[in-house]
């Protein structure tokens, strides 16, 4: 039988918990949706694939290297940071706090990208605050998904979840939508903004930041501090650490498939990550997209992926998360493939979207493994390693695709790096029993 924390650190209370309501449910789905600016308009789609990896910071070539070498150190960055930010707040009882700190950072650092000039010279700088913004959100992302927890079921949680990934790529599109006609589009846009110094691209930067923190104060309203549990000490940095090192352990000894998925997620999770933070980087620089060209297909590509997240919390329910995410895993595998052999725009909208409707079923249903695999009333702690460790290999798919470029000297090459970390994730989930054989005593 698997084994988990004695009884006694958990609160008593945990067990019996009501579901959320629609608003709670609402509201934390509302923080994706505001987070959809950093991840699709800064990352994805607009300020690095149009802005900073442009002629006026070196080329596409040299300016995807650097990003993804800033990248690949944000990842140890996570590594190093995440077991503490996580194992501290789930001791404290400061989850919603966390929260709304790491969020307020991420907006900070995303307005700062408007002081990045269109010149090689503040390549570094862009790019490091890219990075650090990574850093941020990951870290906030810990407490976002560790609420999951608090307003679902589990009989409810497939769903939820899904939901929440597709209110972030909806969020991605309405967004897009307005920096597209508001200020890329038009010769002059709001407030009299032109194209003169980047000022267009820069002007995205604000409005993303304002974007982030509207949308993430719902949350802070609507869904409650978590409680902190009495019975938990307050854990110093290194007794993080030592904490995280001795569930490991447990795990390792009493529930080794667990181990095993946790271990899979971080590497197929990274490569996940990977396709939103160089897709439009690649689409520009190795299937010749234009700005018109990549505003179009991201929204496609949102409407798309939403689909794909909202289905994947049925299909969780009825077939469970493993099946869900083997099936989008080998998935974006042929098609990662296929966009390395093939050229054109039409191969690009074409594979690419078939990229975009895999991705959410495998990033909602990795979540809720977690959620469907832990005890009844011992759920924190579990998923709070799967939160904070998640991101522990968080460099290995920037750090791919930065040294394929590098070793081959094209951007197409590091399509190929990514899937192999892809194919990597697979191989190690194939093994990993279903989350209700865990419990089975198997």
């Amino acid at each position: 039988m698997t084994e988990f924390p004695p009884a006694a650190a958990v609160p008593p209370a945990t067990a019996a918990k009501p579901p959320g309501t629609l608003w709670q449910i609402t509201a934390w789905s509302l923080w994706d949706w505001g987070g959809a600016a950093f991840n699709a308009v800064m990352t994805t789609f607009i300020f690095t694939a149009l802005y900073l990896t442009g002629d006026s910071f070196g080329g596409a070539n040299h300016a995807s290297a650097v990003l993804g070498l800033m990248v690949s150190l944000a990842g140890v960055a996570i590594a190093l940071l995440a077991p503490v930010t996580g194992q501290r707040t789930d001791h404290s009882g400061r989850r919603k706090l966390w929260l709304g700190v790491n969020t307020v950072v991420v907006a900070l650092l995303t307005g700062a990208c408007f002081f990045v000039q269109p010149h090689e010279s503040y390549l570094v700088l862009g790019c490091l605050l890219i990075a650090a913004g990574h850093v941020f959100f990951e870290i906030a992302g810990v407490n976002y998904n560790a609420m999951l927890l608090q307003i679902s079921t589990r009989s409810t949680i497939g769903k939820i979840s899904g939901f929440g990934w597709a209110a972030g790529y909806l969020g991605g599109i309405v967004a897009l939508l307005l920096v597209y006609y508001g200020l890329i589009k038009p010769d002059v846009g709001a407030f009299g903004i032109t194209s003169a110094d980047g000022m267009k691209y820069r002007a995205v930067a604000v409005f993303s930041a304002v974007w982030i923190l509207v949308f993430a104060l719902p949350v802070m309203f609507a869904i409650p501090e978590s409680p902190r549990n009495p019975l938990m000490p307050r854990l110093g940095f290194f007794q993080a650490y030592r904490e995280l090192w001795r569930t490991i352990v447990r795990l390792a000894r009493t529930s080794r498939h667990t181990l095993f998925f946790l271990i899979a997620s971080a590497v197929f999770r990274d490569g996940l990550a990977a396709i939103f933070t160089f897709g439009a980087v690649i689409a520009v620089g190795s299937f010749g997209f234009k700005t018109g060209d990549v505003l179009i297909f991201a929204i496609a590509g949102n409407v798309v992926a939403a689909l794909g997240a909202m289905s994947a919390g049925f299909f969780d329910d009825v077939v469970g998360p493993k099946a869900v995410i083997v099936t989008s895993l080998a998935g974006l595998v042929v098609c990662g493939g296929a966009l390395f052999f093939l050229h054109g725009k039409t191969a690009f909208w074409i594979f690419g979207l078939l990229l975009t409707l895999f991705v959410g079923p495998a990033q909602s249903s990795a979540r809720t493994f977690i959620g469907r695999l832990a005890p009844e009333g011992q759920e924190g702690e579990l998923f709070g390693l799967y939160a904070t460790t998640g991101r522990a290999v968080s460099f290995l798919a920037p750090a791919m695709f930065t040294v394929f470029i590098a070793v081959f000297g094209t951007q197409r090459w590091g399509i190929l790096g990514i899937v192999l970390v892809l194919v990597l994730g697979l191989a190690l989930l194939l093994p990993v029993k279903r989350p209700e054989l865990h419990t089975a005593g198997r």
